[in-house]
């Protein structure tokens, strides 16, 4: 459920045409958790802003709008592919503000240091968050912010129980478990920010809620499912037969609807803190 992949990790979700399309439909249910996170932890007008594995650029984008013209934003992921279509959507929409390169910031060096450095759904896929962010941090000014927002995919779950929902999500955390990402890193961001050398974070947790036949959850769980299909048969966790993804987001949605249930999306945690001495 990322927008990047990192020099020591398996990004099970790859980097097809589908993938980052799927990323920007993702990022229409979550960006008003992340615009109020950017806001609530200091991100304003004039800010020079480093957005750490910017996939499709939805991220840096937001950022680039709360910065406004005298700001600037540059996103970075390792993937030329998810870089070359953020530059894309960046030139479309006439942005000014706002540059993708290809690369990790963690091993990436630059001119100016910045005023804040962002990320979302980023760090799960480090080996190390920690030394992650600690390298990270060497790219802020003093006083400068750090703002990552993180899964807790455990979250994820219906009300009253939707058995087809609870075995795709199932398939969902093992896939991503067995391929190094860390499912629950939103709730260790504390414990990272901490080692990392950085004050004590301030936090919220946001997700997605709804039942009824127009809740966004059934087609974010499909589509993510889509996108891990391959990878789930290659580890033998489900086939494709068992996945039936071209009817999963309606069975998902009947489902609910008859039950009149409610399903919760994984709880997107949003952790920021300031570089001190």
């Amino acid at each position: 459920m990322k927008e990047t992949a990192t020099s020591q990790s398996t990004y099970a979700l790859g980097h097809s045409e589908q993938e980052l399309e799927r990323l920007s439909r993702q990022a229409q249910a979550f960006e008003p958790f992340t615009r109020q996170l950017l806001q609530q932890a200091g991100i304003n007008t004039g800010m020079r802003v480093l957005d750490v594995g910017c996939g499709s650029g939805d991220v840096a984008f937001l950022a680039a709008g709360l910065v406004g013209p005298t700001g600037e934003v540059m996103g970075a992921d390792r993937a030329a592919a998810a870089a070359q279509r953020a530059t894309a959507r960046a030139q479309a929409r006439d942005l000014r503000n706002v540059k993708f390169l290809e690369g990790d910031p963690t091993e990436m060096q630059f001119d100016r240091l910045f005023d804040a450095v962002i990320g979302r759904l980023v760090l799960m896929y480090y080996p190390d968050p920690v030394d992650a962010v600690r390298r990270l941090a060497g790219h802020v000014r003093e006083g400068g912010l750090l703002i990552f927002q993180e899964f807790d995919i455990a979250n994820c779950r219906s009300m009253p129980l939707a058995p087809t929902f609870e075995r795709h999500t199932s398939w969902i955390k093992q896939t991503l478990s067995a391929t190094g990402a860390r499912t629950q890193l939103g709730l260790e961001l504390y414990s990272v920010f901490v080692a990392a050398g950085l004050p004590g974070p301030t936090m919220r947790m946001d997700a997605v809620i709804g039942g009824g036949p127009d809740c966004p959850v059934y087609e974010l769980v499909a589509e993510v499912t889509r996108s891990l299909l391959p990878v789930m048969e290659k580890l033998k966790i489900a086939t494709a037969t068992e996945v039936d993804v071209s009817s999963l987001a309606q069975r998902l949605r009947d489902e609910v609807v008859a039950a009149r249930g409610v399903v919760l999306s994984p709880g997107l945690i949003g952790s920021w803190s300031r570089k001190l001495l």
